[in-house]
């Protein structure tokens, strides 16, 4: 090996091993941030009537013209997830029988509460159409918020036996005291960056709205689906600090 390669060679060593250095270090001092969603001391219960958890995330009763209720967390659910991981779910209805399911996962001291949303699709019988980008304007936060958009579909069996095609769709952010996005990598690399940085983990939320509709009803129902978010976001999460005012990236 010539002079110069090794010369090299040595120099990105040191830089990988100063590197995993400090982020061992990092990770042994590592603090918990604050959330950017709103955590209250009011129980969440599992499938089976019993309490889950003695906090949960705080979650508006009503949105527009959708009454709500409380919806359990699945014994899988609480089974799989860290538990350290906080959670908030509700049931949205309209009074035309539009029906919202509203989810947030907070994570905790354990990073693995949030994962790819597209597993649990797939696992219980979605396939997913379109994935894509999008933003919806959150006039209450002055914030062009980016989600990301799964155009989803099913066949269901009616209780007499009958299929039944179902569309629907599956929207979904990340938030943090700080930041916004739509983008699980992005959220990877930054959270990784703060630890580095500062010794803080961030302490991201994941908020997903799902809704089905019939065949040829998509377009008028992923509309609502925005209006629905654009006046839920402001009582689920605050406005994150280092967002710009101006229309947001993904």
């Amino acid at each position: 090996m010539k002079t110069g390669s090794i010369a090299i060679f040595l120099v990105c060593a040191v830089c990988i091993a100063a590197t995993a250095g400090l982020i061992s270090y990092r990770k042994a001092h590592q603090r918990l941030g604050t959330p950017g969603v709103r955590v209250v001391h009011v129980p969440i219960y599992d499938s089976d009537g019993h309490v889950a958890a003695t906090n949960s995330i705080d979650l508006p009763e009503r949105i527009l013209n959708f009454s709500s209720e409380t919806k359990p967390v699945e014994k899988e659910v609480l089974d799989w997830l860290p538990k350290d991981t906080t959670y908030g779910q509700r049931v949205y209805k309209s009074e035309d029988g539009l029906r919202i399911s509203t989810m947030v996962v907070l994570m905790g001291a354990d990073r693995t509460s949030i994962h790819k949303p597209e597993y649990c699709l797939r696992g219980t019988g979605w396939t997913i159409d379109k994935d894509e980008f999008d933003q919806v304007r959150v006039p209450a936060l002055d914030l062009d918020m980016p989600v990301r958009k799964m155009t989803i579909r099913r066949i269901a069996k009616l209780p007499d036996g009958q299929k039944v095609d179902v569309r629907g769709f599956y929207v979904f952010w990340f938030v943090s005291k700080d930041q916004v996005t739509a983008d699980h990598n992005k959220r990877m690399w930054s959270m990784g960056l703060d630890i580095i940085r500062t010794g803080v983990l961030t302490r991201w939320a994941y908020v997903a709205c799902h809704v089905t509709c019939a065949p040829g009803k998509e377009a008028e129902t992923y509309i609502r689906l925005k209006e629905f978010i654009a006046s839920a976001a402001p009582g689920i999460h605050e406005r994150p600090a280092n967002i710009p005012r101006l229309a947001q990236g993904n």
